[in-house]
């Protein structure tokens, strides 16, 4: 009886091939933990004089609203080469991790405040004439030491989410002589950096008076694999006032969660 019950198995597979049907029977495996980034929309606009030259200050955010933490980690052979290459770490629902190579680098940046390791190009600022959208000013951003600077909302706990933040260090402050280095931001923790801080401007000395769009993109080459990119970016709306003689001033005149263009409404 078995055997027979073996033969009208095969004889259904055969057929089914036949007809065009494919079945795989296969084990995904456990999910992975993707982080998500969400970009905040850019605040404490501010005209800042600084000698000759004005500049369009402000403050960004990027929160983790993921199942997973962002972990990367950079290595360098030896002190001789000025930059690391870097790894991302996805984490896995069994406790395993997932590493894979990023398009990017950490490299050893001083300051006026500090010095340490920077991501570079984890968050881009670009200033956009509103008109045609046309690039008005790129921002002085060098990088960004990741961490868990802040919890993103006190009242909810997001799942993974730690009841303490995790990444705390300083990316290496004051070690310009590390050969590798971990940086990160939990889920329900976010990197903030406020205005003027490390490149925090756009220089609009020579901009004329109009309207124009700041717009904050995180992982703008999408280098960092995450859960959803469609959050990554956000946007004001600005009108710039010029008088002769005085300092230029501003205007927010809309605000654009999750979108690169921002229109009064």
């Amino acid at each position: 009886m078995l055997r027979w019950l073996l033969v009208l198995v095969l004889l259904a597979a055969g057929a089914a091939l036949a007809a065009g049907a494919v079945y795989v029977l296969r084990d995904d495996g456990p999910a992975e933990l993707l982080p998500d980034l969400d970009q905040a929309v850019p605040s404490e606009l501010a005209i800042v004089q600084a000698g000759d030259t004005y500049r369009l200050t402000f403050a960004s955010a990027v929160d983790n609203v993921g199942r997973g933490p962002l972990l990367i980690e950079g290595e360098r052979s030896g002190p001789a080469e000025p930059a690391m290459s870097v790894r991302q770490l996805v984490r896995r629902t069994d406790g395993t991790t997932r590493e894979r190579e990023v398009d990017g680098e950490l490299r050893y940046v001083e300051s006026e405040t500090h010095a340490h390791w920077h991501l570079l190009d984890f968050d881009r600022y670009e200033l956009r004439r509103a008109a045609d959208g046309t690039l008005a000013g790129p921002d002085e951003k060098t990088g960004f030491c990741l961490g868990d600077r802040y919890e993103t909302d006190p009242r909810t706990r997001l799942e993974g989410e730690p009841e303490e933040p995790v990444w705390t260090e300083q990316c290496g402050s004051d070690q310009p002589g590390l050969l590798s280095v971990r940086e990160g931001i939990s889920p329900g923790y976010g990197d903030d950096y406020v205005p003027e801080l490390e490149g925090q401007y756009v220089d609009v000395t020579q901009l004329p008076a109009g309207r124009y769009v700041l717009v904050h993109r995180a992982n703008p080459e999408s280098a960092l694999e995450e859960s959803d990119h469609a959050n990554n970016a956000a946007s004001v709306l600005i009108q710039l006032r010029r008088t002769t003689g005085e300092v230029p001033t501003i205007r927010v005149l809309a605000r654009c969660p999750d979108r690169d263009r921002c229109a009064r409404r």
